[in-house]
């Protein structure tokens, strides 16, 4: 528990430096992946770091929040392009951490370590977020901030992108120059967005008078209402910076001193989409804590004896069924095939002679050419995720069947060049874990929200070849594995990492042998707590979101929670089943 109660105080007084900055006792934080740029009176941070190593980098990305909070006003949307909404913000973000670092010096250091945090995090350099980052790196650099290799080539690709030259040096002498004035910062950012052709509407000198109070600027907070918060700073004195300053650094190195340098360990992230709120806002649903959750890799779940037994058990397992499933497996190979493939138009006036007439030319020298082209089929590029249930409930030959079609059709998708996802969510323990441990150590609130450790298991990754992956399969069958189901969640993560993909389309198919069930939640909370979470999660994806969402319930009517979803009565239904969703999907 000391490691616990560690964390806690790192975190809290992470939220109290940011309280303190910003001058406002009413910011609400959680543990999580944190936004850009913040939103509402709420702060995400991530969990505390395992390491004195990563304490400054941590830091970072409360200081960045505590900034924006102190000297960011609001202000009413500027209708934008989404390239340079992105842009917009982060040169944003980058002013008030420029603000906030030469305001309190000793946050440089965590600036700097959390920006260089990021640019090592973003991969994709085809992404908005790689590429409009490069604009807070832009603005940073400016200022003479020392970028890391990864920072700079994001700097760089930013610069090839927008083609900016030696002639765009006086937008950056005028950001530079007025850091301190939000409306003349945001002028001369959209000044710049023009000159990049990112933004269309014409800013003329002459109307510099108006651009004081013009529509999309005009401030929520006016001078006297400026007057009002000097005012009542003063009675804020209780979370002044000045008063925080000794008693945060005691609590925060008093955390670090026992904090094990040598117990770092990854932890894999859940890929965030910006400004998420599929997995973040709904009213009736709250987590108590994040800080015992676990996104793990198959593979590190199971030893290398571990896994070879496992993956000797599923090939086993699959001999059998290989005559139906397998058929059907190679039926939908060669559909998916098919649609693929290109094809040829033919006796054309125009286009590639076609040899194969020319002899109607020679028996007859009148006949005309035949020409032929060749067109290509409307295929669209296609990710396929599979979300297993791994609840105890599928224990026995539902999971075994589960895993079966999973093997099966993530390789014959893979064959055909579809990306394919496994992905199984449950539990780190039976009715509660560490979350219960502690709630129950704080007091037992009442209502206290989801209280189990959630465990969300990659099986094989979109990018990750079939071949890579499959040695590490058979842990879907490890014993002891299989626990509690918090639906909700994990179809909000599934989703999540989707959206984050490239393709055209995105598929996410369900499966699962009943409701959500959580015994610790659900005696803490209401009995409809978990389902009525499941179900708004399912009708946000279902209403608003690109992905096609489809479920096949086990001897369970999930009919009543997914739109497009069918029930099997029998396990060994799932294969044929699952192929002929599949089929007509690729059909369609």
């Amino acid at each position: 528990m000391g490691w616990t109660k560690n964390r806690e105080r790192l975190h809290e007084a992470a939220v109290s430096t940011v309280r303190a900055i910003s001058r406002n006792k009413k910011i609400t934080s959680n543990t999580g992946v944190s936004q850009r740029p913040p939103s509402g009176d709420h702060v995400v941070i991530s969990n505390a770091p395992r390491s004195t190593k990563e304490i400054n980098q941590w830091r970072g990305e409360s200081d960045f929040q505590a900034f924006w909070y102190s000297f960011h006003k609001k202000s009413n949307e500027i209708k934008l392009t989404l390239p340079a909404r992105m842009i917009f913000n982060e040169l944003e973000i980058s002013r008030v951490e420029l603000l906030g670092c030469s305001k309190y010096i000793g946050s440089k250091k965590n600036i700097s370590k959390y920006t260089d945090s990021r640019s090592n995090e973003l991969q994709d350099e085809k992404s908005l977020n790689f590429i409009s980052y490069g604009a807070n790196l832009w603005l940073k650099n400016a200022a003479k901030f020392d970028l890391n290799d990864n920072s700079k080539n994001i700097l760089k690709k930013f610069i090839e992108k927008y083609k900016i030259d030696d002639s765009k040096e006086v937008f950056k002498e005028e950001l530079l120059n007025n850091l301190n004035d939000q409306k003349l910062f945001e002028k001369n950012v959209l000044k710049f967005l023009k000159s990049l052709d990112l933004f269309k509407d014409d800013i003329n000198e002459e109307e510099e008078n108006d651009f004081e109070d013009p529509p999309g600027f005009s401030d929520d907070i006016d001078g006297s209402n400026e007057e009002e918060i000097d005012q009542n700073s003063d009675e804020n004195q209780n979370i002044d910076i000045k008063d925080f300053d000794g008693e945060m650094d005691v609590d925060i190195q008093e955390a670090i001193d026992k904090v094990d340098d040598k117990s770092i360990e990854e932890e894999i992230d859940a890929l965030s989409y910006p400004n998420n709120e599929f997995k973040t806002q709904h009213k009736d649903y709250s987590i108590y804590t994040t800080n015992f959750d676990e996104i793990i890799e198959a593979k590190d779940l199971v030893t290398n004896d571990e896994s070879l037994r496992l993956r000797n058990q599923l090939d086993n397992l699959i001999k059998p069924h290989l005559s139906t499933i397998g058929k059907l497996a190679n039926r939908l190979q060669r559909l998916l095939m098919a649609k693929q493939n290109t094809s040829w138009n033919f006796n054309l006036e125009e286009g590639l002679l076609d040899n194969a007439r020319l002899h109607r030319l020679i028996a007859n020298p009148s006949y005309p050419l035949s020409f032929k082209q060749e067109t290509e089929n409307n295929f669209k590029d296609t990710v396929v995720s599979l979300l297993i249930d791994n609840s105890g409930s599928m224990r026995g030959r539902s999971i075994s069947l589960a895993a079966i079609c999973a093997d099966i059709i993530g390789s014959t998708l893979e064959r055909c060049q579809v990306k394919t996802e496994i992905l199984g969510f449950t539990t780190k323990h039976w009715k509660g874990g560490d979350s219960k441990k502690l709630w129950t150590i704080n007091g037992n609130s009442s209502n206290p929200g989801r209280l189990n450790d959630i465990r969300h298991i990659i099986y094989k990754s979109a990018d990750n070849s079939w071949r890579r992956s499959r040695k590490y399969f058979g842990a879907m069958l490890r014993e002891g594995l299989l626990k509690e189901n918090v639906d909700g969640e994990a179809l909000a993560w599934s989703h999540e990492r989707l959206l984050k993909r490239g393709e055209e389309r995105k598929i996410l198919i369900v499966i699962s042998d009943g409701a959500p069930v959580d015994d610790s939640t659900l005696s803490a909370n209401r009995e409809d707590f978990l389902d009525n979470h499941l179900k708004e999660i399912i009708n946000k994806i279902e209403m608003e979101s690109p992905v096609e969402l489809q479920a096949i319930g086990i001897g369970h009517d999930v009919t009543k929670y997914y739109k497009n979803a069918l029930t099997i009565n029998r396990a060994d239904e799932l294969g044929e089943v699952l192929l002929d969703e599949l089929t007509k999907l690729f059909n369609d």
